[in-house]
């Protein structure tokens, strides 16, 4: 072979490489630059951190504190007892003494008669009724005490107050308390004690 004909296969074999690995590779990009000499500086971009917030305060108010003065507690005159010295010896007893009361009457009036006297007084039951003591007399006064007859203790005995004798017998008062002030006022003591207890 020629060396004519050595080349072409070579050349042919160069061109078949080339062209099956395409397009030669472009360059990569790179930053802009001026032209060369220029002097100008190049804009780089940058970027801006804003400053942090703040966030606004109002002025909080003051309150100066208050106090709530007291008067103080008023003061007392301090007292002494000083025990009055005694001249004399106690009382073992009432100075006036409780009077006795009223002796049983002698004569007039009678039980019965006490008894028909009340019958039909309205503050008196209207049960059969028996003197349970009694009657007592001092002066024109009597005392006679009642009670339902069988109840000896089952019930209060009522009392009876009167004054006069035989057919001017009248009635004071009947009933558990009799010691009203007419009785206070007027009845001798021995029929007051037995009506009152004083």
């Amino acid at each position: 072979m020629s060396p004519r004909t050595r080349r072409i296969p070579l050349t042919v074999g160069v061109l078949l490489l080339s062209a099956a690995c395409g397009a030669p590779p472009e360059p990569l990009p790179t930053a802009p630059s001026l032209p060369h000499g220029s002097g100008a500086p190049v804009a780089v971009p940058s970027i801006v951190i804003p400053p942090p917030a703040t966030v606004p305060t109002a002025a909080l108010p003051t309150v100066a504190p208050t106090y709530t003065t007291y008067t103080p507690y008023p003061t007392y005159p301090t007292y002494t007892v000083v025990p009055t010295p005694t001249t004399t010896a106690p009382l073992s007893k009432s100075p006036t003494p409780t009077p006795a009361h009223a002796a049983a009457c002698t004569g007039q009036p009678t039980g019965a008669e006490i008894l028909a006297l009340i019958a039909d007084d309205p503050g008196v039951p209207d049960r059969e009724l028996e003197v349970a003591e009694g009657p007592f007399c001092s002066g024109d006064w009597s005392f006679t005490t009642v009670r339902i007859a069988g109840s000896a203790t089952s019930v209060e005995p009522l009392m009876v107050a009167t004054t006069g004798k035989g057919t001017t017998l009248a009635l004071v008062a009947a009933g558990t308390d009799v010691c009203n002030p007419r009785m206070q006022a007027e009845a001798p003591s021995g029929i007051r004690v037995l009506a009152c207890g004083f």
